[in-house]
């Protein structure tokens, strides 16, 4: 059985770096990007299984991608996953209501990240 596969959009080097680690770590096969331009082409591409966007990409935002991995029938139900530093309840449920699944507040563990990954990819 092939590897899940994940996309992660995150322009922060070292969390990028770190996600990468630890998922791949977990067995998981890693597509890593930096810029929200690119990701649809990407997703497009390789069909990932789940979706970790950072909110604050260049090109394009997490909250945007994730509208328009809704609108997308190859992707649109695929798990996201919205990772930021904003930790306000409002910008919490703006994340969610643009549909995504989870809402993970940076900094997060490692372990932290790959339980709620575990935990989407596993979701019926």
């Amino acid at each position: 059985m092939a590897a899940q596969r994940v996309l992660v959009a995150e322009d922060d080097p070292d969390i990028g770096l770190l996600i990468d680690f630890k998922l791949a770590q977990a067995g998981l096969d890693v597509i890593t990007v930096a810029d929200g331009a690119v990701v649809l082409d990407r997703a497009r591409a390789t069909e990932p299984d789940l979706f970790l966007l950072d909110v604050h990409l260049p090109g394009r935002s997490g909250l945007e991608l994730c509208a328009d991995l809704r609108q997308d029938p190859i992707t649109r139900d695929k798990p996201i996953m919205l990772l930021s530093g904003g930790a306000h309840q409002w910008e919490i449920d703006e994340g969610l209501a643009a549909g995504a699944n989870e809402y993970l507040v940076k900094p997060f563990s490692p372990a932290k990240l790959l339980e709620h990954v575990q935990n989407l990819l596993s979701a019926p």
